[in-house]
């Protein structure tokens, strides 16, 4: 078995039980792509086992820190035993829910969502490429399936040297696929579209925000970035009066008018956009447009904290368009995907936008990834998804 020693200092990580060890922390060893590893301390002291990733800068992702665990098809199989089992922990009102949620269930590097009677599975990291066949097999025989679609088109997989791989790994059968959320219906395709063809992680903020319009009676709601049309289908069974739909990508719009159409709601209480957000938030304000309600659900902006300085100018600006455009008394769903973001910068740069915008709110919410979604004590950055319900102030 191979070994990577670590410089001294660098062992305090692991101690805590973060499952990643970075390239400057390694003093010395190497291995072959995603080949178990033995994490030594300065000294020599075991600390964890781990799949090494010789392309990336987290040079090691942790398996197990049990020493006398040995990493082999069983315990991986185990692993995604536990992994489903815990999601009969969460009321998940839908056919399309999270099973396996990568380092927060022990195995960095692997996605796994279900759509009724199909799986999806993406395999981002050089340890869960490596055991690829044994964790397709363990999926099938847990879940009772027959087909799953392999989705390892992330570019985070670049990062780890490993090349794009979609398509079917077992089984096969329709891309085009539809599921029960809540109490609607929704239309995705796991061949093309986002992730593994849904954002399921946003499953209760749009029940929250189908709640806000029920209870808010919303007149007029704005959605940027709509994608399918999600919060789109989400405020008209609330019983919003009209919903305005941004988006620049056309096939995404098409799929949100498709779903309306789908939930029996009447066109006519829609307008869907394919155009900028930026631009047609300008456009609004100098039609002197104001929205009872106005979501602003951006794709990622910052994938790492390199990355945190350009998107907080990039986030704060759309929240500060979004601000003038609010009627009082109207309620803004601002969220933001990125990893490299943390819950109380988002805080901070929202509050900051209003500052510009000349308008002061109460933040009424904070929200987060569905329960299926988890994060661990252990794994903070497992909480990449942040949101805030801000009710501005007459």
């Amino acid at each position: 078995m191979k070994s990577i020693r670590l410089k001294e200092g660098k062992e305090r990580s692991l101690q805590r039980r973060h499952p990643w060890v970075f390239d400057s922390a390694i003093a010395k060893g190497s291995a072959d792509a995603g080949e178990t590893v033995r994490i030594e301390s300065h000294t020599g002291q075991f600390l964890a086992w781990a799949a090494f990733s010789p392309a990336s800068r987290i040079k090691a992702r942790v398996w197990s820190w049990d020493e006398a665990q040995r990493i082999d098809a069983a315990f991986i199989a185990q692993l995604i035993d536990q992994a489903v089992a815990a999601r009969s922990l969460f009321d998940i009102q839908s056919e399309g829910l999270r099973l396996v949620h990568g380092e927060s269930d022990g195995l960095p590097g692997l996605i796994v969502d279900r759509y009724g009677d199909t799986l999806v599975a993406q395999f981002t990291s050089c340890g869960s490429e490596r055991f690829k066949s044994v964790m397709a097999d363990a999926l099938l025989r847990v879940t009772g399936l027959q087909r799953l679609y392999e989705r390892s088109d992330a570019s985070v997989r670049s990062l780890e040297g490993l090349p794009e791989v979609t398509g079917w790994l077992r089984g096969d059968g329709p891309v085009e696929l539809q599921i029960r959320e809540h109490d609607w219906r929704l239309t995705l395709n796991i061949a093309e579209g986002h992730k593994t063809g849904f954002y399921l992680d946003q499953r209760d903020s749009r029940q929250r925000f189908a709640t806000h319009a029920r209870h808010r009676q919303f007149q007029k709601v704005l959605n940027c970035y709509c994608y399918t049309g999600g919060f789109t289908v989400a405020a008209l069974a609330g019983g919003a009066a009209h919903v305005t739909s941004i988006d620049s990508s056309g096939p995404a719009l098409a799929r949100a008018q498709a779903n309306v159409a789908l939930n029996g709601f009447d066109a006519g209480r829609t307008r869907f956009m394919d155009a900028d957000v930026n631009a047609s938030l300008r456009a609004f304000i100098a039609q002197g447009e104001t929205f009872d309600a106005i979501v602003l659900d951006p794709p990622k902006f910052a994938p790492t904290a390199a990355h945190a300085e350009r998107a907080a100018r990039a986030y704060k600006d759309i929240n500060r368009l979004a601000f003038k455009l609010l009627a009082p008394g109207g309620e803004l769903f601002t969220y933001s995907c990125s990893g490299g973001i943390s819950a109380d910068l988002f805080h901070k740069i929202v509050a900051s936008a209003g500052l510009d915008a000349g308008v002061d709110g109460y933040i009424s919410e904070r929200l987060q990834g569905a329960p299926d979604h988890p994060m661990t004590v252990c794994f903070p950055e497992g909480e990449y998804l942040k949101g805030l319900v801000v009710v501005r102030k007459p």
